[in-house]
């Protein structure tokens, strides 16, 4: 029975290759198990990941490949049709190929996750670019790896193929205008940087911190703590505010005296907040002024930086120096201005116990909004 033979080949022939091929394929994966386990331990008591990297690189030998480079190997002692044997030359072609993709996809992901966890706590501009860099490596990867597959396929012409490809993806793009658009905005974003992961920005109406920044939406956690959802391209076309990126904080704020307040201490007033600024830290004075005579008020406008982008520490300052306002205010005496209105009552003419006849006028004072 070992006698017979099928193409040409005795049976005896075809289950040696078989059974040399079974074994090499088994002896490849009991090695790369091996390799995998020794290299992931040694990795352990290393810090340049070299080691897991090598392990992850041959863990990413795939047993079918290796399987089809075997039978290529086995098929080329064998008496077999030349046209089974040019299917089989260009699988193994192609599985080669696919198994180089692999491991440059292994490459990009080692290199991405490797700066990540170095960088990541120190600039969040580089890992949102990276991310973009390693999507665009590996598209670009994968495409090439598909052409070059298709171009060892018997009898696919691969420059009728790409104007074919062509044609389509004029037609998908103009059906996937919005989804292109999307995308593209994406890339703009991550690559052009307008704001980052963990950036505090407001878009119109809408505040929050940036958590997520995908290839068709960017995800915002508010303020009150709901996700919004903003897609790329309407993102592109708003205001966007970056509190993030603000180097110093100017604040301008105003306090109304009482018009009863004499002359010699409106002088004071400017100097007196200008000490009070100074004396907070992280701050740097610009300018007090008497502004101008207000309808019921007299008006001083004051401007100061706050040396730090923190909102609460803002805060906190502004706070301090109210208090020191209100305390050295009371000490002198200052009245704060409240809106009032000063009405004139003139009354009708009357006459005095003597027989002449006068009029009055009474003056009240009271706050506006009674």
């Amino acid at each position: 029975m070992l006698n017979n033979t099928i193409w040409g080949n005795p049976i005896e022939t075809w289950l040696i290759a078989l059974g040399v091929s079974v074994g090499l394929l088994l002896a490849v994966k009991l090695i790369r198990d091996f390799l995998v386990r020794r290299f992931f331990r040694l990795d352990q008591s290393r810090e340049d990941d070299i080691n897991a990297l090598i392990a992850a690189m041959v863990k990413s030998v795939s047993m079918p490949i290796v399987a089809l480079l075997f039978l290529n190997i086995g098929a080329q002692g064998l008496d077999i049709p030349a046209k089974l044997s040019i299917w089989v030359s260009a699988l193994a072609m192609i599985a080669v190929i696919i198994q180089i993709a692999r491991w440059g996809n292994v490459l990009i992901s080692f290199g991405f996750k490797r700066y990540q966890k170095k960088h990541a706590l120190e600039n969040g501009e580089r890992i949102t670019t990276l991310r973009a860099l390693s999507f665009v490596g590996r598209t670009v990867l994968f495409t090439i790896a598909a052409l070059l597959a298709l171009d060892n396929v018997p009898g696919v012409k691969i420059t009728t193929l790409v104007a074919s490809l062509g044609i389509g993806g004029i037609a998908v793009a103009m059906a996937l205008q919005n989804v292109l658009g999307d995308i593209f905005a994406s890339l703009s974003i991550l690559l052009d940087k307008p704001f980052v992961i963990g950036d505090f920005i407001i878009v119109e109406a809408h505040m929050g911190t940036v958590e997520y920044i995908g290839l068709k939406t960017t995800r915002i956690r508010s303020l009150s703590g709901e996700q919004l959802v903003f897609s790329n391209s309407d993102l592109l076309k708003s205001r966007v505010r970056n509190y993030k990126r603000m180097a110093e904080r100017r604040v301008v704020f105003s306090i109304g005296v009482v018009y009863q307040t004499d002359y010699d201490t409106l002088k004071k007033i400017p100097g007196l907040i200008r000490q009070i600024i100074e004396d907070q830290e992280h701050v740097r004075f610009d300018r007090s002024h008497f502004q101008g005579y207000g309808e019921f008020s007299l008006n001083f406008e004051t401007v100061y930086y706050v040396l730090s982008p923190d909102y609460n520490r803002y805060m906190d300052i502004q706070q301090a120096i109210n208090l020191a306002i209100f305390r050295q205010f009371e000490t002198l005496n200052i009245g704060f201005a409240y809106p009032t209105r000063t009405v004139f009552l003139t009354g009708g003419p009357g006459q005095d116990d003597d027989g002449t006849t006068q009029s009055g006028s009474i003056q009240l004072a009271y706050p506006a909004n009674t």
